[in-house]
């Protein structure tokens, strides 16, 4: 695709410098009017910008389309020089004496020769004219499943991996049905169990205290269970208070921590807890000092339940970064946050491609208990796909 814009003053020039350009094919986007840049444009009155663009695969089809009538062509005329030489032969055989008879044939054959061998070599050129159009053509033109998975946001090492998939697929199933058995293979959901103690490590800003408060109204109000509430977070201002306040509304245990010997303590207070979760301080994953004072807190809980929560919404190359940077914390499971923040959903693909870790929760907003879930393959497939969305 070949998208151009142009300033001009009236619609005509715009039609005729479009056509010169891009061609017939072309089609006008948008059009808009707009003053002159620099301190004239204050002066003169407004001119028009229009933004046109054309296909390049129907162009590319053109030219190959172009090539193959010339290649048509050229036999034609190679078929009449074929049937052309022997009648001009034959007539010089008559008019010609005996003794000149075998050089005119010579010279004729050889003629041929040479004209036969110049149109082969043309018709060689067009067709690896032909050939270089073609594969152009099919390397620039993505298939429908390829477009569908890019519109998702699904990074391009891993559409590579889908379409592969797909296409060493032995099943006997349409491609659609193909597709979303690629997809599930990349969603591993959790069998951790929500008891004993549950740690949320991660970034700052992607949602874990809020994260940690759903779990807590989740497990207490909903299933029932005897939860207790440790937070190390005395970095960021209001987090205790915020996580105090919970824990009050919902009538559970609370304790904060700043050193490793309160962590021990506070786990010994809460040992009639049937879950104990913890919210951590967040950490860059740049800062390897930062991450190894967290390491010795998480190691102190002996948590078989480490949970790194990372948002949605997080850049792709930030993605890499922070599962590579939080690896040293050896966590167990993935929690994704913020999934009502964006429109595709590809991003979990990629998340859980990177951490090789199992999906334990998502959250899908503010509200406190009800936006967090854990979500089936078959689920997962429905959002990345656009069959769901979660509002």
């Amino acid at each position: 695709m070949v998208i151009k814009r142009y300033l001009v003053s009236n619609m005509n020039e715009a039609m005729t410098r479009i056509r010169y350009e891009l061609g017939i094919d072309a089609v006008i986007i948008s059009q808009r009017k707009v003053r002159k840049p620099g301190l004239s444009g204050f002066f003169s009155g407004k001119l028009i910008e229009v933004t046109a663009a054309v296909d390049n695969s129907k162009k590319a089809d053109k030219e190959a389309q172009n090539k193959k009538t010339d290649i048509e062509e050229g036999i034609d005329k190679l078929k009449e020089l074929i049937k052309s030489q022997p009648a001009k032969v034959e007539v010089e055989k008559q008019v010609t004496p005996e003794e000149n008879i075998v050089d005119q044939v010579k010279s004729a054959s050889s003629d041929v020769e040479e004209k036969l061998l110049k149109e082969f070599a043309e018709m060689k050129s067009l067709l690896e004219g032909i050939s270089a159009a073609n594969n152009k053509t099919t390397t620039t033109r993505k298939t429908k499943l390829q477009t569908t998975l890019e519109a998702a946001d699904i990074n391009d090492k891993n559409v590579k991996k889908i379409m592969n998939n797909i296409k060493n697929s032995k099943e006997e199933t349409d491609e659609n049905t193909k597709l979303r058995n690629a997809i599930k293979k990349y969603v591993t959901v959790s069998k951790s169990k929500m008891e004993g103690i549950v740690v949320l490590v991660g970034p700052t800003g992607v949602g874990k205290t809020t994260t940690i408060a759903k779990l807590a109204g989740k497990l207490s109000l909903v299933d029932k269970k005897k939860v207790g509430l440790i937070t190390v977070d005395t970095y960021r201002i209001g987090a205790v208070e915020q996580l105090r306040t919970y824990a009050d509304i919902m009538n559970i245990p609370f304790k904060v921590v700043i050193t490793l010997k309160e962590m021990e303590s506070a786990i010994n207070s809460m040992k009639d807890c049937d879950v104990i979760l913890v919210d951590t301080t967040g950490r860059s994953s740049k800062n390897s000092m930062q991450l190894s004072e967290l390491r010795a807190f998480v190691e102190k809980t002996n948590s078989n339940n480490v949970n790194l929560v990372i948002s949605c919404t997080t850049k792709e190359k930030d993605v890499d970064s922070i599962i590579k940077g939080f690896s040293v914390l050896n966590y167990d499971n993935v929690i994704i946050t913020k999934l009502d923040e964006t429109t595709t959903y590809g991003s979990i693909i990629n998340i859980l491609d990177s951490a090789k870790k199992p999906l334990n929760f998502v959250t899908t907003g503010q509200n406190v208990p009800d936006d967090i879930k854990q979500l089936s393959a078959d689920e997962v497939c429905k959002l990345v796909l656009g069959d769901e969305t979660i509002c």
